[in-house]
């Protein structure tokens, strides 16, 4: 692909940054790489790829895209495009999305789509015998997770780089963790990424669009609140806050 620019240097440093600091990979790994079709995925896919072919380990990598079933998709569109970049991915069908939005479930449908299709790829995980899942959740996602997670649920947590499942059966991964969501539209940019439209009604309405307007203008008041933000995920008090 394209020729390495700032954005990608920026990218492939905090890429093997979270990558080491976590020891994400090993050698041997089978990992299923969730492939929404989104910038953030196709990024991951990209640097996944990349790396594998300078990195002292070996590990295989297997793409699956979960159609949610929306008139409108565009897992043919999504799966040329992989097989052009010689992948050969897995597309479920399935009617996630169109069941999350229905009469029965208005109050949350993120949530309800989010759930079945995070159980689908744990199955399909087993089926390929793919003990580590890797997503496509940057530094970002994780800010905002942080503030969904305080403002509607009452807690403070949000998405791990690394997070084990079913007694340790699997392993998520979010190797883009430490890196910026502009970063990644720089790169998806330069390397000539397709825009896949997300055909979600509920796309841009969320609460996660909300908490993205929110941070969004406080960025824009100083640039140092994005990395103090997430510096102070990693940066606890607990003498500071209130007991339980």
């Amino acid at each position: 692909m394209g020729a390495a620019s700032s954005a990608h240097r920026a990218l492939r440093k905090d890429f093997g940054r979270a990558l080491g600091h976590y020891e994400m990979l090993s050698d041997g790994d089978r990992v299923l790489v969730a492939l929404s079709g989104g910038k953030d995925s196709l990024t991951l896919l990209w640097m996944l790829d990349d790396l594998r072919r300078r990195a002292p380990i070996h590990y295989t990598l297997h793409p699956v895209h979960i159609d949610p079933g929306f008139p409108g998709g565009y897992a043919d569109a999504l799966t040329e495009f992989a097989a052009a970049a010689g992948f050969a991915p897995r597309v479920e069908h399935t009617d996630y999305g169109v069941v999350s939005h229905s009469e029965k479930n208005r109050e949350n449908p993120c949530f309800l789509c989010s759930r079945l299709r995070r159980k689908r790829l744990f199955e399909i995980a087993d089926e390929l015998d793919c003990p580590k899942i890797a997503l496509g959740h940057h530094k970002d996602d994780l800010i905002e997770t942080f503030f969904l997670n305080i403002l509607y649920s009452g807690e403070t947590s949000t998405m791990m780089p690394v997070q084990s499942f079913f007694h340790g059966r699997f392993r998520v991964i979010r190797p883009l963790a430490f890196s910026g969501e502009r970063d990644i539209r720089a790169f998806a940019r330069a390397q000539g990424f397709p825009d896949f439209i997300n055909p979600c009604p509920s796309s841009g309405t969320s609460k996660r669009s909300e908490i993205k307007q929110m941070l969004n203008q406080l960025y824009r008041s100083n640039r140092k609140i994005r990395g103090n933000i997430f510096r102070a995920m990693s940066h606890v008090k607990p003498e500071y806050l209130l007991k339980p």
